[in-house]
């Protein structure tokens, strides 16, 4: 059986070797580069499932290379590896042509998991997110219900795009502080709730972000 290809672009010998080892072992074959250059060469001859990007590399930031080569009409399918953790990096990585993001220090096993993910037929995340008659389209940052514009603030658009990649699924409080606030948030304060109740307000009737006692907020319509 051939076995599925990756690219692994990491400027970190020691790290991008562990990861090489970590991936072959989990029955990938794996193409290295340790920069933009690099991947350049790679990729021309194709036949890659998935690439995995550090983000900082010395001859610039993978986020842009993959916007450029996904407006060139490119549609490899992406994850980032890096340390940047903050939720802003996190929406930039999707806004930017990322498929998945995973930060540093990360367990290899769910490295292994997401990559294998990502050659799964569907594996790649759809640019606009749709529940009911709601559309979030996640590279302009834009989100419409029933075609009418709707005008969100960034911590709303992301914690409504995070629910959207998990509608029908409870979300609890924590996994939407871990991933739509900074590190100064405080995960026992009122802030996801208040957001929430933001959001509510704007997205209109019928309701589609309901509360799970006891756990979070699920998106979509009322079972």
């Amino acid at each position: 059986m051939t076995r599925q290809r990756v690219l692994l672009v990491e400027d970190d010998e020691n790290l991008r070797a562990a990861v090489r080892a970590e991936l072959a072992a989990a029955g990938f074959e794996v193409a290295e580069a340790a920069d933009l250059a690099g991947a350049d060469a790679q990729l021309a001859a194709g036949g890659f499932g998935c690439v995995v990007f550090d983000r900082m590399l010395p001859d610039g930031d993978a986020l842009d290379y993959v916007r450029r080569r996904r407006l060139a009409g490119w549609d490899g399918r992406v994850l980032f590896l890096t340390a940047r953790d903050r939720a802003a990096d996190r929406v930039a990585g999707f806004a930017h042509g990322g498929d998945d993001y995973v930060v540093k220090p990360f367990a290899m096993a769910e490295l292994t998991a997401r990559v294998r993910s990502l050659h799964r037929p569907g594996g790649i995340r759809p640019p606009v997110l749709r529940v009911a008659d709601l559309e979030i389209d996640c590279a302009r940052r834009e989100t419409r219900r029933g075609g009418v514009l709707l005008t969100l603030s960034g911590r709303e658009f992301s914690v409504l795009e995070y629910l959207a990649v998990h509608a029908g699924r409870a979300v609890s409080r924590t996994d939407l502080i871990e991933h739509c606030w900074d590190e100064s948030a405080d995960p026992m304060s009122n802030v996801v709730d208040a957001v929430v109740t933001r959001l509510r307000r704007k997205l209109r009737e019928p309701n589609l972000v309901h509360a799970v006692r006891g756990h979070g907020y699920r998106l979509g319509p009322a079972s």
